[in-house]
């Protein structure tokens, strides 16, 4: 088998588009059991049961049933965040968002799977270090 194109760590969080924040964070809190680690705004949750991450994202638009905002792979570094841009260049797939730093230090990169999902490769400081 071939190396992978971008070498990931694991799968981080998932980023959920939701009507309410504060009605899907408690439900999360209450239901689950997860505790809320960064809430930058009223827009944005960040919650966590260990060493996952579910966040929340306000978007009034967002179905009854739900939908999925992304997908989120880890990577070691900065710098891999930027080779895996260029990796992605490179097989012609096209990135979404370029490789952006981010307020709370981390780093990332979007693209889009076959299907047209949202796929984000993340560097989080602090994370397996």
């Amino acid at each position: 088998m071939d190396a992978p194109a971008v070498r990931v760590r694991g799968l981080r969080h998932v980023a959920l588009r939701v009507r309410d924040v504060r009605t899907a964070a408690a439900f999360y809190v209450e239901t689950f059991g997860m505790r809320i680690v960064w809430a930058p705004d009223a827009d944005n949750v960040y919650l966590s049961s260990g060493d996952d991450n579910l966040a929340l994202h306000h978007h009034p638009g967002a179905r009854a049933e739900g939908a999925l905002d992304h997908l989120g792979f880890v990577v070691a570094t900065p710098e891999d965040v930027e080779a895996a841009a260029a990796t992605l260049r490179a097989r012609n797939v096209p990135l979404v968002h370029e490789p952006k730093a981010h307020r709370d230090g981390s780093v990332s990169c979007y693209c889009r799977d076959p299907d047209g999902n949202l796929v984000q490769i993340l560097y989080l400081p602090g994370l397996g270090e």
